[in-house]
């Protein structure tokens, strides 16, 4: 009987990710408004923690590297996922935002980003014993506000309804954008890697970079998105499609920016949020749509699993000090996570609170300034960046090579962004909690809410408008309650 039924299982690490991915997100779906609502938890860690208890750390029923997965498998995961949230960043933003908002979304692009970059280019030289080019390209790839993360803590739950809208909106607009916009950080620090000629590196820069990935990839997204809007509203018009295929039109229509954008060697992300933008700012295909949670969807299930993914791929062997990395140890991983999340962008958005319009107290730059979370797009950016340096093109190899001049490079990379992106993960996904629990116990014991954290008010110290606040009733905050606000 027994040998009759272990023929029968097939006991495999492929079948057992269906069943613990699956039955995690079906006690996420579940129990998925107390997670939210009273445990102030989002999915990214919880899913993360699945993975790695999962995963060859622990229980080792789901490994990816039994499946003989390449790194170009992680690359297109993640560039496929991580297009689709900023996509839907896009879709999501109110009718002409960026028109109205364009100088905090520019103040957070521009010099808050450029400052994340330099310093922790400083702190991965100066605790990892990198040179100091490598440390550029680690850095860019931490340098983004990572969309996913971002998502899971300002939509949705009632904490996000704490914060004014014109900081959710501006904060998912900044994680929509700087996924592309780190691209030419990202290039510079593996230009000067791979470049001796410094007239070489700017010329290569400045035209395969600047005009070619990042500028033309915005236009074309700008023109793909205008036009699927005037192709859609004819089609509707004319009664060519269905309710079922209308909805699925916003899905397709993402998936086909990410083909052009990486077809033509564009810069994916930019070109996946500037089609979602355009392809929404008119408002049109949002109040078709509104009752449909499309982006919800897509959040349980795609980001879900690819955090799950994550948790089962962590290089924790590569954590401890090896011949080719000798200076990476968890005692200076952890140094860095800690100076990267309190230095990263806090000082330089409390610096310049009074030049970004949509910041205005203090506390408003603090909490933007903490909630900048790394994430899935510094995965891809870890992968683009070994590929780079590997071959000097965008496709990687199956895994590092044993021989090769930037050897040393090429291992320095990926245990630092994979264990800072982890850090993030938790960090930022329970900071909720830990705030909204912080805040019930500084209240008087008359003024807290029945259950523990479970206060709705607006968040303490930051303005909360209450009509006519900023260009256009329920676009930029408008809708919040009025609460007390000090500087």
């Amino acid at each position: 009987m027994g040998s009759w039924l272990s023929k029968q299982l097939e006991l495999t690490s492929a079948h057992f990710t269906y069943l613990i991915l699956s039955l995690f997100l079906l006690f996420y779906a579940f129990f998925s408004s107390s997670i939210r609502n009273r445990l102030h938890l989002s999915e990214p860690p919880l899913a993360t923690l699945v993975g790695i208890a999962a995963g060859p750390a622990a229980l080792d029923v789901v490994n990816p590297e039994s499946w003989h997965w390449q790194d170009t498998v992680t690359q297109e995961a993640a560039r496929v996922i991580v297009s689709l949230q900023v996509f839907s960043v896009g879709l999501e933003l109110p009718k002409g935002y960026f028109g109205r908002h364009w100088r905090s979304v520019g103040m957070m692009l521009v010099p808050v980003m450029t400052f994340s970059w330099l310093v922790t280019a400083g702190f991965v030289y100066a605790l990892m014993g990198t040179r100091w080019s490598t440390a550029l390209v680690v850095s860019a790839c931490l340098a983004p506000t990572d969309p996913v993360l971002a998502a899971a803590v300002l939509q949705g739950g009632t904490f996000s309804g704490r914060v004014p809208r014109r900081l959710r909106h501006m904060l998912s607009a900044e994680s929509g954008c700087n996924d592309g916009t780190s691209f030419p950080f990202l290039y510079a620090g593996l230009l000067i890697v791979l470049r001796t000629s410094t007239g070489e590196i700017i010329r290569a820069w400045l035209l395969a970079t600047i005009l070619w990935q990042c500028t033309l990839g915005l236009l074309a997204g700008l023109v793909l998105g205008r036009l699927s809007n005037r192709a859609l509203r004819l089609a509707e018009r004319r009664d060519w499609i269905d309710p079922s295929s209308f909805l699925a039109f916003y899905l397709l229509l993402a998936l086909f920016s990410v083909g052009i954008g990486s077809t033509l060697g564009l810069d994916d992300f930019l070109v996946a949020f500037g089609a979602g933008s355009a392809f929404a700012s008119d408002g049109w295909f949002a109040n078709k749509t509104k009752e449909a949670a499309l982006s919800n969807i897509l959040e349980l299930i795609l980001n879900s699993s690819m955090f799950v993914y994550f948790g089962a791929i962590i290089p924790w062997k590569q954590f401890v000090p090896r011949d080719i990395t000798p200076t990476i140890t968890p005692g200076k991983l952890i140094a860095l996570l800690v100076l990267v999340l309190l230095f990263r962008r806090i000082p330089i958005v409390l610096l310049l609170k009074r030049f970004i319009p949509d910041i205005r107290t203090y506390r408003e730059a603090l909490f933007c300034g903490h909630f900048g979370p790394m994430g899935l797009g510094g995965l891809f950016l870890a992968i683009e960046a070994r590929a780079q340096l590997e071959t000097g093109e965008s496709i990687p190899l199956p895994r590092p090579p044993k021989n090769h001049p930037l050897k040393q490079e090429i291992e320095q990379v990926w245990p630092i962004v994979c264990f800072v992106l982890l850090g993030s993960t938790f960090v930022h996904g329970c900071s909720v909690a830990v705030i909204s629990v912080t805040g019930h116990y500084m209240r008087d014991k008359g003024e807290r809410a029945p259950l523990l954290a479970g206060e709705i008010e607006g968040l303490d110290a930051m303005v909360h408008e209450g009509g006519g606040g900023e260009s256009e009733p329920s676009v930029s905050g408008d809708e919040d309650v009025s609460v007390a606000s000090s500087t």
